[in-house]
């Protein structure tokens, strides 16, 4: 079996093009893949109203991480494998398990991006002033329709047919996460990407601690153990369907409920119940990605649908316009939901 951190000649190319910032690690039956060394940060650098400490993007099983590796791209199958390349149709069209499936077959440490991972990035992002544009009408950005990508059905940008998918990393360097080349692209429309660690069940919030999703052998199966509700009253993790554990609702003033029709804007969530959720648990509620870290994060979207398991897509895709960003929240699939709009991204942990 390749050694996962083994340099060679590709990887040296990679490394020193990109000051350091992308590598390239292997699978293993030995594929290339491009990935992004995103190194740790601490949660009062982004905000104080995330309290202190290192954001749970890097700390898995209890354990602080230095660095965390996200795909660069969206991913790709080759050979049962899921890849992060560029210049390629970005895979899409398979339900949660499958995607998880092909991300874990790259070997041990391999999974995919997790719901943690990109609210890191997105707080990260947010942070240092620039949230990237992307595909989000039809091989174009909505907002600056001069910003366009190669679509992999061959039409023009912005032709409201087809399936409008963008070769990774094609489009300009406002659509990657730093705003230069050498950043991780895409993460703003294109594909939806399935993002494990988190998920809606009739209507209450549910996660797994830290970044735990990330680890290779963890149970991310409906029936998991490891599943908790956050306690509306002191932010603990706690035990599904305890009493005032918080939930999400379209509209009215339940207890410990924050409320967000669906296809509004992320930053509109209200939290108007009689018993509104704490302070406690609101921090806890930004570092799960589940309520907007501040102001200013754009008009990106949530959807949701409260009933039943409902497992998140982040991103949006190739024709949410001004709803798709590094924010945005869909919460109307079930698991075994596959789709066009789509896609997953692979991640690897230290």
């Amino acid at each position: 079996m390749p050694n996962t951190l083994d340099r060679n000649d590709l990887r040296a190319s990679v490394e020193a093009a990109t000051g350091g910032k992308v590598t390239v690690l292997y699978t293993e039956k030995g594929q290339a893949s491009y990935m992004y060394k995103v190194p740790r940060f601490n949660r009062q650098d982004i905000d104080s109203g995330l309290g202190n400490g290192t954001h749970p993007m890097f700390i898995m099983d209890g354990v602080e991480k230095n660095h965390r590796y996200i795909g660069v791209f969206p991913g790709t199958v080759r050979d049962g494998e899921l890849l992060s390349l560029p210049g390629v149709d970005p895979e899409a069209s398979r339900n949660f398990d499958s995607f998880l499936s092909v991300a874990r077959a790259n070997g041990p440490g391999w999974g995919l991006a997790t719901n943690v991972d990109y609210t890191g990035l997105s707080h990260w992002c947010w942070a240092n002033g620039f949230l990237p544009r992307g595909n989000t009408d039809y091989g174009r950005s909505h907002a600056q329709k001069f910003e366009t990508a190669t679509r992999q059905d061959g039409q023009s940008p912005g032709l409201s047919s087809g399936s409008a998918r963008t070769l990774t990393g094609s489009g300009p360097a406002g659509w990657r996460h730093d705003n230069t080349p050498w950043g991780i692209a895409d993460l703003c429309g294109n594909v939806w990407e399935w993002s494990p660690g988190m998920r809606l069940v009739d209507s209450e919030f549910q996660v797994i601690a830290d970044n735990d999703a990330a680890l290779s052998g963890i149970d991310l199966s409906a029936a998991s153990t490891l599943w908790r509700a956050i306690d509306g009253e002191t932010g603990d993790l706690v035990a599904p369907g305890s009493a005032n554990s918080v939930k999400l609702a379209h509209s009215g003033t339940a207890d410990y409920t924050l409320v967000a029709s669906s296809g509004s804007e992320f930053e509109g969530i209200a939290n108007p119940g009689t018993n509104p959720v704490s302070a406690a648990a609101i921090e806890v509620l930004k570092l799960y990605g589940l309520y907007p870290v501040g102001a200013g994060i754009g008009g990106d979207g949530i959807w949701s649908t409260l009933t039943d398991e409902r497992v998140p897509l982040r991103g949006g895709h190739w024709l949410n316009g001004s709803r798709a960003g590094v924010f945005a929240l869909h919460l109307s699939h079930t698991r075994a939901y596959s789709g066009s709009n789509i896609g997953a991204r692979p991640a690897f942990a230290v």
